[in-house]
């Protein structure tokens, strides 16, 4: 049989580390945040065009990433040289796949 003593409480204490405070980002996705941020109407529209050595996909998702961050929904689409950002309306809106639950209810 195992033998239990008293130990101290402090084992379970967890140190702070840089993990535990968070990873800072980085400051070229701080300033797509804060370009996000001015988009306030339908009618701002940004083109981002990629860089030589950047994907379309990875620079799509750190578009919609940063924007769950600034709060703001957006909509990308597809342009010539890299992707159109504008903020989402019901127009904008994708009409493709499941519909949303609340619409299926009706």
């Amino acid at each position: 049989m195992p033998t239990f003593r008293a130990g101290d409480a402090a084992v379970f204490l967890k140190p702070v580390t840089a993990a535990a405070t968070g990873r800072q980002i980085d400051p070229e996705f701080a300033t797509m945040v804060a370009k996000i941020k001015t988009i306030t109407d339908s009618d701002t529209v940004y083109e981002v065009t990629l860089e030589d050595g950047e994907k379309a996909a990875t620079v799509r998702q750190k578009l919609l990433r940063a924007s769950r961050l600034a709060d703001i929904e957006v909509a990308v689409r597809k342009s010539p040289k890299g992707w159109y950002v504008g903020l989402m309306t019901p127009a904008r809106r994708s009409t493709r796949g499941r519909k949303p639950r609340a619409a299926v209810a009706e």
